[in-house]
């Protein structure tokens, strides 16, 4: 693949660039203060200093020529910008919708118009979306070119989709983002750069095209005369109507489609998840978020046809009448259906989880947290932690404004937080805590994103760390067969016998894992699913890797993957199941033919001997 660099490698910036690049090939490792010295003592010879990107763009093309060694993949780690982000074995992408009514009505929630419900026009996540007119397309290929500048692989992609409550929007608009997001995808892969095209497009015919989303207009929780659903509705009255009148047109073949047409058919969508089973960039993940009162059988299979693998889904309290007093518009009993339906799929359960509500305390949240684990309804896979932030757009305004909430104190809110990670079992990811909002919107209370560096350290103080996932991934270490042994948890939940997996060493780091649910005797979610057992989840951690790439030590390529679902395999087998399901993306579905699956409607089975 060939993409436009910063820089032409002619003979100025080549005596340079080449004993830059010997330097840090033969330092093992450099601190940045002497990273920094080495970029100022070899600058560019037009002024100022070289970025990452130009070095690694320079290294790509000039190893094994003008005296440098042959290619290696670990001079590229180390060049790498924030390699951290690929550490977890896949390439996250995260792309937003765009603005558009929600159902909630949450007073804690932000109330920006020019983004999607509860996301904030300063977040670095939604300037993206925004500078690209939440075109999926743009965002996707945009992020990819970003990482392959950076120096970090763009094979294996986990592809993100956050904004509001996904299952809210119109089902076409929904086919039709996540298509391009694959065409993307496979542009990417193949060298081809159709941004310009896409770009012209939506300048032309969406409002949402920066030079054309010109409004102004603010809400203010202190009077929410208008809400956010009617004021997006107002502000983008025109584009709505167009989106809603062009959709019913072309289904009904009275009107032919332009390029920025938000518009595409389930046949269109699987035409481009079977291109993408083998592409260059494979969609090995695909998430989206959700409210849990828009969950039912019906909505579970539709997004399942989506080729999604994980579900993001607002918890936010596990208590009805904290639920009640923040507006959520759902009780408990909803959460308990949802994570249950969600589960019988074969859906990686990701909760957003809330301290600080309206109505809460320190106590009641440390409570909370801890029914989240205790009670065999809830058990999610993967959490975020979110503190209830303070936004002067949010209804929460008016409490703050009559006393009836606070923040909670630097030293409360630690207390939680320690708390939580300290009851987080080991089966569960902690994928963030602290939502990244720039302390420019937050009113008052914490404003420090690193607040999870602080929780790390008080436990490591007390002599402990977070049993999590995340607190135990292997990373950047180099790890051998020999270092590793299976461990097996097993937890019950509402509708299954579930079984964590995990090879781990000698000190519970984890290597790889796989999630494997054995369902109780009860009519499945699909006839598909009869007699099977579910791998719900295979992951290795480690650095991510190319496809077919093989570098000594890394977890990636130790066969962790293939050992953990054999093993799945027998225990399914001793438990009486005559089939093996597996909850594939479209990515990874390559993956599981090669190891005895084959393909069903909505899932891939392995035949298990009798």
């Amino acid at each position: 693949m060939r993409y436009k660099q910063t820089i032409d490698l002619d003979d100025r910036h080549r005596t340079q660039l080449v004993p830059l690049l010997r330097t840090v090939i033969e330092s093992e490792a450099l601190s940045p203060s002497q990273f920094h010295t080495l970029l100022r003592r070899y600058a560019r010879p037009d002024g100022g200093m070289y970025s990452r990107s130009d070095l690694i763009h320079a290294y790509r093309e000039l190893a094994g020529t003008h005296g440098l060694p042959p290619y290696d993949e670990g001079v590229l780690l180390r060049l790498r910008r924030k390699p951290v982000r690929t550490s977890s074995g896949v390439t996250p992408v995260t792309i937003l919708t765009k603005p558009f009514p929600c159902p909630g009505t949450c007073i804690f929630c932000p109330n920006d118009v020019r983004m999607p419900k509860s996301y904030l026009s300063d977040e670095p996540g939604a300037q993206r979306a925004e500078q690209n007119g939440f075109d999926p397309y743009l965002q996707t290929y945009t992020r990819l070119l970003t990482y392959y500048s950076t120096g970090h692989p763009t094979d294996k992609i986990e592809l993100i989709i956050l904004g509001g409550t996904w299952s809210f929007y119109p089902e076409t608009y929904q086919i039709w983002f996540i298509r391009r997001a694959f065409d993307a995808l496979h542009d990417f892969g193949s060298g081809i750069d159709r941004r310009e095209e896409v770009e012209t497009a939506l300048r032309e015919t969406s409002q949402f095209h920066p030079d054309r989303n010109t409004t102004h207009v603010q809400l203010l929780g202190v009077d929410l005369s208008r809400s956010y659903n009617q004021t997006v509705q107002a502000v983008y009255r025109d584009e709505m109507r167009r989106s809603y009148e062009l959709a019913e047109a072309i289904a009904l073949g009275t009107q032919s489609r332009a390029p920025g047409d938000e518009y595409a058919t389930w046949d269109e969508l699987e035409a481009v998840q079977r291109f993408n089973e083998t592409a260059a960039c494979r969609c090995v993940g695909l998430v989206i978020e959700t409210r849990p009162d828009h969950i039912s059988v019906e909505e579970v299979l539709r997004v399942r046809r989506l080729g999604c693998t994980k579900v993001q889904i607002g918890f936010q309290s596990l208590t009805d009448e904290i639920l009640r007093l923040n507006k959520r518009g759902h009780d408990v009993a909803a959460t308990r259906r949802a994570v249950r339906l969600l589960r019988q799929a074969g859906f990686k359960i990701h909760a957003h989880w809330m301290p600080n509500l309206y109505g809460a305390t320190p106590e009641t949240d440390i409570d909370d947290f801890g029914r989240m684990f205790e009670d065999p309804d809830f058990r999610p896979d993967e959490l975020k932690v979110y503190p209830c932030s303070l936004i002067e757009s949010a209804e929460l305004m008016q409490r703050y404004q009559d006393g009836s909430w606070r923040p909670y104190t630097h030293d409360e809110l630690l207390g939680v937080l320690v708390a939580c990670f300290r009851q987080t079992p080991e089966y569960c990811r902690l994928t963030r805590v602290i939502r990244d909002i720039p302390s420019t919107d937050i009113v008052t209370g914490n404003q420090m994103t690193n607040f999870r560096q602080l929780v790390e350290e008080e436990l490591d103080r007390q002599g402990v760390r977070s049993p999590d996932i995340r607190a135990r991934e292997i990373r950047h270490q180099q790890v051998q067969a020999d270092d590793l042994h299976l461990d097996e948890f097993r937890y019950a939940s509402s509708c299954s016998q579930e079984i964590f997996l995990q090879y781990i060493t000698a000190d519970r780091d984890i290597a790889a894992f796989l999630r494997l649910s054995l369902p109780v005797d009860e009519e499945p979610i699909t006839p598909e699913l009869a007699g099977a057992a579910m791998i719900r989840e295979v992951h290795v951690y480690g650095q991510s890797l190319e496809i077919g790439e093989n570098t000594p030590g890394v977890a990636q390529h130790l066969g962790l993957g293939k050992q953990l679902i054999e093993r799945a395999a027998a225990i399914a087998q001793a438990h009486g199941y005559a089939r093996l399901a597996v909850i594939s993306a479209i990515g990874t579905r390559e993956y599981y033919r090669k190891r005895g699956f084959e393909d069903g409607s909505l899932y891939q089975f392995r035949t298990l001997a009798t």
